[in-house]
């Protein structure tokens, strides 16, 4: 379900429940006109859905630099980074023509 939530979906959130950084990301992509799916990660689930995770992104041939950590955003189907990445490149001006690129912006 998750693996098709990501592949189906232009942007997908997935963070712990309740997590404060979850937040911070789903508020900046609703802030952008985006509505992403969110998939909220119960505590005792968190390391069989970052290994599940891991080896997506390895299929895709991305080697991803040590553990998967939520909150992992997905762009496109594809693993984008984390709450560092989205507001580096948010602040660089290049997370909006990412986001159209994907579908997830009109404007």
């Amino acid at each position: 379900m998750l693996l098709n939530m990501v592949w189906e979906n232009a942007v997908t959130v997935v963070g712990r429940r309740g997590c404060c950084m979850s937040h911070v990301v789903n508020r900046l992509l609703l802030g952008l006109g985006v509505n992403p799916a969110v998939y909220e990660v119960e505590e005792n689930d968190e390391a069989a859905v970052a290994t599940q995770l891991e080896a997506t992104v390895r299929r895709e041939g991305v080697e991803p630099q040590g553990n998967l950590q939520f909150p992992a955003v997905f762009i496109g189907g594809k693993l984008f980074g984390g709450l560092d990445r989205i507001m580096a490149t948010h602040i660089s001006g290049e997370l909006v023509p990412i986001l159209k690129q994907a579908g997830a912006l009109w404007l």
